[in-house]
């Protein structure tokens, strides 16, 4: 399936948000391919999504156009001089590929839009808000 036909058959999601239903995202996602235990996704949005986290694997995003800043929540240790959960963020551009480890909460901002590539792994666990440390 040619990914940018599939591309160009999004709809622009210009404003999502943390509790935008899947309803109301349907046209901006497509399924390019069943992969082992989720799925080759491919979305185009503008706005900030929710928190989420994939228990069973790690995620790869790959930006196909545009740009979008991913934030982590991870923990410090408290042997490290660590006091909870820290945010981390990675800005990414087209062209750009992230792995996002298995178990680690992570969201986008996205204030102009973007296209994006991301090999899935099923469950996903969401949340509005941040989660609270497991």
């Amino acid at each position: 399936m040619p990914i940018g036909a599939v591309l160009g058959s999004l709809s622009f999601l210009p404003d999502r948000t943390p509790t935008t239903t899947d309803a109301d995202a349907t046209d901006a996602f497509a399924v390019l391919a069943d992969y082992r235990d989720g799925g080759v996704f491919v979305g185009h949005w503008a706005g900030s999504s929710e928190w989420e986290r994939h228990p069973v694997g790690d995620e790869i995003v790959v930006v196909i156009e545009g740009s979008t800043t991913i934030f982590f929540l991870a923990q410090r240790p408290e042997e490290t001089g660590g006091s909870g959960d820290e945010e981390a963020s990675a800005v990414l551009g087209a062209g750009d590929l992230v792995v996002v480890p298995r178990g680690v909460w992570h969201r986008f901002e996205t204030p102009d839009g973007v296209k994006l590539l991301s090999v899935t792994p099923q469950p996903t666990d969401h949340s509005a808000v941040p989660p609270p440390s497991d």
